[in-house]
Formats: C-alpha cells, structure tokens, sequence
C-alpha cells in the first residue's frame, strides 16, 4: 500500500510538538496510557448502551512490554480498537481527537471520565520513537495496521491481530551522545513514570517484572518473572472522607511528599456544581530543608480524572501560603495541547481563589481550637506569612493579619492583634512594639520602660520584616502601630510635655555642645522622659526606626545608608548631671561613650569598638 502524506498544516504540527510543545520526553507514556484509558472507557459505556449489563470490568487493563532486543516498548490495550477508517481518521490527522467526536456523539459520555481532549498526545510518542507501529481491531470490523515514521507520512493497512483493541508498538530512536532513550527500557524508570503519572488512571496498568526471591527449602535464590500492577488505580482523594482515616491521610502525605511526620492539618474539599474539583491539601508541621532557597518549587499537583498534569502548579496557590502541599483534581480545567500549561482562564483562578479562602479558614480554625498545634506551625512559617502582608505594597494584608502572631512581653506568649487589642486599657491609644535581634535584647529595651509603666503591653519583633509587616498594617481595628523607639509615643500629658519642653529650652545649649561634640552622627540631641534607669537611647527620624535601618543597611549597598537618628537624654540620670560641668574634650568622650552605649543597647554596630573599649578603660 502507497504512503499517505499528513497534511502540511500537521507536518509543521507534528514537528512543533516534538522540539517545542513537550518540554520532557517522558510526557509519552503518560499520554499512550491515557489514551488506552479512554479507549476502554468507550469500550465499557458502548457495553452498557448496548444493554451487556454482564461485562466484567475487572478484566481490563493497559499492558507495558519493554523489549531490549528489539528496542521496542510495546502498550497495549483492551479498549474498543479502532477500523481502519478510524485509524485514518484519528492518527492521520493530528489534532483531530477521536475522544472529542466520542462525546459529541454521546451527550451523556461525560459520566465515564474521558480523558483526552485535544488528540495530539498519541504524537508524543514520536519524541523518543523513530517508528510507531499501531495494531488494532474494533468489534465487528477487521484488524489493521497503521505505521509511521514521523514527517514522512504513514500507511494503514489490513492485519491479522485478533484480540478487540488497541497494540501500540515505539521503536526507540538511536542514542547518541546527547540523548538516551534505552532508558525507557529499563523496568524500574517505567514504573517509576506510571507511579509519577498515571498512578490513578482506573484501570491497571501492568507489566511483567523481574524479582529475585528464595527457593523453597534452600539458602539459594531465583530470578523469577512475575505479572506486576504499576498504579494504584483508586485515589485517595476521590473517596468518601467518612472512609478515609487518619491514618490513611498521614500516610498519604508522608509518601507523595516525603515528609517524615504527619501534617499539622488536613484539608480535603470536594466542590460540584459550576466548577467541579477534588483538592486534597496538607500544612506541614515543619519546613523542608530547602524551603528557604531558590531550589524549593511550590505549588500544587495538577490532575485530571486521576493523571497528573502538572507537578508544582503554582498558579493555584499564592506565595504566601507556599508552604501548603498537596493536589487538585478537576475534570473541568482548560488544558491546551500539551497538557503541561494550563490556559490562564478564570475556571483555574476561582479554583485558586476558593482555596486560598479554605486555607486561612483552616489556620484560623487551627488558631482557636489548636493553639499549641498553631504556634508550632507558625513558628515554621509565620515569616511566610508576614512576607504576605508586607509584599505587594499590603494588597494582601487585611486577608492576612489575623493570621499573625507577636510574642506579647505582658503575657511571655504568642498572641494575635486581635488578642492584643482586646486586652488593652480604654485609656490606651496605639499598639505599641519594640524590635530587636532577640526577646531578651527586646524586653531590655530602656525606651519600653514608660510603655510598660503604663500597664501597655508590648509586642515583642524580633525578625527583620516585622516592623515592615505592622508598617504596611498601618492599623488594626482603628489602632494605630507605635514603636517604642519612636519620637513621639503619645504618653506624657500636657502638663509633661510643657515642662520636658521648659527644661530643654533652659539647657538648649548643653544639648548643642552635645551634638557638636557628635557631629553627623546623629541629627539631634535631645532630653526625653521616656527613660528610667538608662542614661541614653536612641530614636528613629525622618520615619525610620532603628530596627528598619539595621535590616536596610544589611542589604547589598546598604554599607553607606547614613544614620538619621535622634541621640534622647535621660535628664534625671546622674550621668547627665555631670555634663554641664565637662570642659569640651570631656564632654566629647562622655557624648561618644554615650552614643556607643545607646548603640549597643539598640543593637547596632560599633564604628570603632576598640577605641570604645579605650575610652571606658581611660575614665574608669
């Protein structure tokens, strides 16, 4: 029989499809199972149509046959096969899917879960084969045989193959020095992309498989080859939650994403109606070890009707929660030709939508009913999620803020902003915090000494985005933020602040002969009645605190971003008594030595800290 030619519109096609649409050869085999998958799907549905209530499903299957003499990978199937007319129709037309004529013709076909959509996965095959031979046999109709080499066209012609389907023969292309496809060969990697894959597609899939094992009554052992089922065939997910236990979802999880403890919590989310999907999400109690490098991929595991689609889909899930694992099953999803890039539609945003809603739902749910449970999870992936607040200039904080917790230097414990501002006196106006490089250098601090004479609680910050997280927050519950370190804290009365504003005016010149002394390092010398014990403190200007500079200077060409900070003296520390009567040279030291100590308290470095060192030993 003469060779047919593919059209031109499916040369170019076939050649786009083999260098540019599948971006990893092993995409073939997922596709060749699918498409057997479908094709029993119609033979079973034309069965019942029929009337043949008695068809065993349990009998069908999709059979893999790796032979490494002949470099061939067979697949074949029980499925309905297809007439030689078919053949044409469906293989010698790329794009044309034999599926999608399926369902128009059988309006209710939706029920049995068709794969296929778009009829050009079967081509994939030509990435690794240098010939596909396909043999098949429709009930009723003779068997025959249609064969290609790829761009040169095919032929279809009439064979003896007797049993009702399809038999799909891959001789693999020649390995050269950049490429190995004896690879799809090997037992083991075959098994390993049916599992990754197609480990739940309904039918099983099968192969015979070499294992070793003892011979009865000796020490001595055997190789022996045995029928193997490659998947799993039910899914977790598709089951009813009433039968799924504990148990079974910790297990689950441990082995599709290699964790070794159960999750913090489970989510699992059947939707129907408009949208139809199955999500089966898990927050993990503990970060990977890679969670914080450029190396850790989020996102969830796409499928549909049980194949896996895509691995890491992040299009489902936001960054701030990429720490949630697990899958999403859906029928309904847009898939364009390659089946590995998701058309951006709004049927995958409102899935993405509904889950990030589910997500908060659940670590608030976490947050009341399990706390000890919630402040170990947090403390593996609260700065994740201050990172959400915070990114995107706070788009995202209003849907996160109660998800927050702040160690509370009243209460010694993790509490929310909603607890914070629950316990707070009436009199009390702001929420008050105070950042540092620990809890203790924070509970420490002299300008949180007034706060918490006033009976205000404190939150204690203690990691870099912090302050920029309750920064972008601005208020909570029409409370304004409020660093300790902060000119200003709003708690001196006017009585007060008139006399701290006489006492300055009276020793205007003392302070300047202090910020002479000073120079650029600081922008301004002034007395505060925020302290207590301490001499010195330092305070933010010009809108940032000490603890925004640190994490800004620590940042590539942040070594030369200037200190912008306000030097305050405690007018009643003897210290300060002292400076009045200092001649310049002296007062230059004591001012120095000061603005070292409020440095250190504040945690910032020292310019020159043997000369610091000096000076502490020259005046004692």
């Amino acid at each position: 029989m003469s060779k047919k030619q593919f059209k031109t519109e499916s040369k170019k096609l076939l050649d786009l499809m083999i260098h540019s649409i599948y971006t990893h050869r092993e995409i073939f085999l997922r596709e060749l199972i699918s498409n057997a998958s479908d094709a029993i799907d119609k033979r079973y549905y034309a069965a019942m149509q029929r009337g043949e209530t008695g068809v065993d499903r349990t009998a069908f299957e999709i059979r893999l046959e790796p032979n490494k003499d002949e470099r061939t990978l067979t697949i074949t199937d029980n499925g309905c096969g297809m007439s030689a007319e078919e053949l044409e129709t469906n293989l010698g037309t790329i794009a044309k899917s034999g599926t999608q004529a399926f369902r128009a013709e059988h309006e209710n076909a939706e029920d049995i879960d068709i794969i296929g959509k778009f009829g050009v996965g079967f081509y994939a095959a030509f990435m690794v084969a240098k010939k596909v031979t396909v043999y098949s046999h429709k009930e009723g109709e003779p068997a025959a045989v249609w064969e290609s080499e790829g761009q040169d066209g095919y032929t279809v012609k009439p064979c003896e193959y007797e049993p009702i389907g399809t038999k799909i023969v891959l001789t693999l292309k020649d390995d050269d020095e950049e490429e190995s496809y004896a690879e799809f060969l090997e037992t083991y990697r075959l098994k390993s992309l049916v599992k990754k894959y197609s480990d739940y597609v309904r039918y099983p899939i099968r192969m015979q498989v070499e294992h070793s094992r003892k011979k009865e009554d000796s020490d001595e052992y055997e190789t022996v080859v045995e029928d193997e089922t490659l998947n799993s065939q039910v899914p977790l997910w598709r089951k009813n939650k009433s039968e799924i236990t504990k148990e079974e979802y910790a297990q689950f999880y441990k082995d599709a994403f290699h964790d070794y403890e159960d999750p913090a919590s489970v989510l699992h989310v059947n939707a129907e109606g408009m949208l139809s999907y199955t999500a089966l999400l898990f927050i993990p109690k503990n970060a990977p070890f890679d969670f914080n490098t450029k190396d850790y991929k989020r996102g969830l595991k796409l499928y549909a009707n049980g194949v896996m689609i895509m691995e890491h889909c992040e299009e489902l899930l936001p960054e701030y929660f990429n720490f949630v694992q697990g899958l999403v099953d859906s029928p309904d999803l847009s898939l364009n030709i390659s089946r590995e890039m998701l058309q951006h539609d709004r049927q995958l945003s409102a899935i993405a939508n509904n889950l990030k809603k589910k997500i908060l739902s659940e670590l608030l749910r976490m947050q009341r009913e399990e706390r000890e449970a919630y402040e170990a999870f947090f403390k593996a992936f609260g700065r994740t999620l201050k990172f959400g607040v915070y990114d995107k200039f706070g788009v995202n904080k209003d849907f996160l803020k109660d998800t927050l917790l702040f160690w509370s230097r009243k209460e010694d414990k993790p509490i929310t902003l909603k607890e914070y501002v629950d316990a707070m006196p009436e009199a009390q106006k702001h929420i008050y915090y105070a950042s540092g490089d620990t809890l203790a250098q924070v509970k420490k601090l002299p300008q949180a000494e007034c706060v918490a004479d006033k009976g205000y609680d404190i939150l204690c910050l203690t990691e870099d985005v912090d302050e920029f997280a309750l920064r972008v927050l601005e208020t909570y519950q029409e409370k304004t933020f409020r660093s300790v370190s902060d000119p200003d804290l709003d708690l001196s009365t006017d009585e007060e602040k008139q006399e701290m504003e006489k006492r300055a005016e009276a020793e205007k010149q003392l302070l300047e002969r202090v910020k002479n002394a000073l120079g650029d390092q600081v922008q301004e010398v002034k007395l505060t009645d925020r302290l207590k014990n301490a001499a010195a403190c330092l305070s933010g200007a010009e809108g940032m605190s000490v603890e925004m500079y640190k994490v800004l200077r620590s940042m590539p060409n942040g070594a030369n971003l200037p200190m912008v900070f306000t030097l305050e003296l405690n007018p009643e520390h003897p210290v300060y008594e002292k400076l009045s009567a200092l001649d310049d040279d002296a007062l230059k030291q004591y001012a120095e030595l000061l603005l070292a100590q409020a440095k250190l308290v504040a945690g910032l470095p020292l310019d020159d800290p043997a000369a610091f060192a000096e000076a502490v030993c020259r005046l004692m």
